[in-house]
C-alpha cells in the first residue's frame, strides 16, 4: 500500500489501498478510519472505486489488530451513488465491460456476490463492528454501502436514497436483502418505488439511520473507541450471534439481484429514463 495525503484525526495514520488511491485505511488504537477518497466526483462509484472498497475490505479481514472500522467520505459526501459515466455505458454510449476485472457486475470469488454487491456485504463478512459517518450525499449504491455497516451516524442534513428506480433499474447491491430488515416492509417499498430523497432526520425516524450528529466522524470514532475498549472476544461473538439470522438466505437474495437487474439493464425504457433525467423531461415509458 502507499501512502496517501488525506487529512487524518490526531494519531492515525494512513494508507492507500491500492495504486488507485481511491480508498484509504487509517489505524488507531484498534480503530480503522476506511476514507473514500475521490472528494472531487463526492465519492461516486466507477470501476476503480469499487475495486478499491472491495481491496480495503479485503485487507480488513488480515488486519487482526483492528477492532473497530468507521466508513467515511472525504469532502463533501459519503457516497452520491453510480458515477454518471456508468450511465453512458448502460447506454452503449461506453466501452465494453466485459473482461473487466474492476466491472461491477463481476462476480468474486465466492460467488456469493459480485463487486458490486461485495463493497456492501464485505462489512457484514469483518468480524467487527463497522460504524458508517455519513454526511453530504448517500445515495443509491452509497446508500447501500452504509446499510452494509452495523451503525449510521449522520448529520441531519444528509440526503438519502434508494435511489436505483430514478434509473430505471433496482437496487442490485446488497439492498434488497438489507432494506427491509431496517424499516417496515411497506416503508422499504415506498423508498424503493418512489426513489425520492429524504433527509437524515426522516432517516432516523425510520429506522434507516442509527443517530443523527452534527459531527458524525467525531461521533463514530468515539463510539468506535467505546467498543473497542471492551473485549474484542465477545465484542466478535456478539456481531456474530446477531448477524446469524441476517446472513441467512443472503446469497439467493444477491443472486436474483443479478438476475433481476441484468434483465433491466440496456432495455428500452431503462435507456430512456437515463435520457430523459439526462436531459430533464419527462421519459415515455412502454409497458
Amino acid at each position: 500500500m502507499s501512502t496517501t495525503s488525506t487529512t487524518l484525526p490526531d494519531g492515525f495514520i494512513g494508507e492507500s489501498v491500492d495504486a488507485s488511491g481511491r480508498v484509504s485505511i487509517a489505524v488507531h488504537d484498534h480503530v480503522a478510519l476506511v476514507t473514500f477518497d475521490r472528494a472531487d466526483k463526492r465519492n461516486a462509484l466507477d470501476g476503480e472505486q469499487f475495486a478499491a472498497i472491495a481491496a480495503a475490505g479485503a485487507r480488513l479481514k488480515e488486519m487482526n489488530e483492528v477492532r473497530v472500522v468507521v466508513l467515511h467520505g472525504d469532502g463533501a459526501s459519503f457516497c452520491a451513488g453510480l458515477d454518471f459515466s456508468g450511465f453512458a455505458s448502460m447506454m452503449g454510449d461506453g466501452p465494453s465491460k466485459a473482461g473487466d476485472p474492476n466491472s461491477p457486475g463481476r462476480l468474486t470469488e465466492s460467488g456469493l456476490t459480485h463487486l458490486g454487491q461485495q463493497v456492501c456485504w464485505v462489512w457484514q463478512e469483518l468480524e467487527v463492528p463497522v460504524i458508517a459517518a455519513m454526511h453530504g450525499h448517500a445515495l443509491g449504491g452509497g446508500l447501500q454501502i452504509a446499510l452494509g455497516a452495523d451503525i449510521r451516524i449522520a448529520h441531519p442534513d444528509t440526503q438519502l436514497s434508494v435511489r436505483e428506480v430514478h434509473w430505471g433499474i433496482i437496487p442490485d447491491m446488497t439492498g434488497t436483502h438489507i432494506l427491509d430488515r431496517l424499516v417496515r416492509p411497506d416503508v422499504a417499498r415506498e423508498l424503493t418505488y418512489t426513489a425520492r430523497v429524504l433527509d437524515a432526520r426522516e432517516g432516523a425516524s425510520i429506522g434507516l439511520v442509527t443517530k443523527l450528529s452534527e459531527s458524525p466522524l467525531e461521533d463514530a470514532l468515539g463510539m468506535a473507541r467505546e467498543i473497542a475498549s471492551r473485549n474484542p472476544h465477545a465484542v466478535r461473538a456478539a456481531k456474530r450471534l446477531l448477524s446469524t439470522s441476517f446472513v441467512e438466505g443472503a446469497g439467493a437474495q444477491f443472486a436474483a439481484e443479478r438476475t433481476e437487474v441484468s434483465a433491466l439493464i440496456g432495455t428500452t425504457n431503462q435507456i430512456e429514463v437515463i435520457q430523459a433525467n439526462l436531459e430533464k423531461r419527462t421519459p415515455v415509458l412502454n409497458d
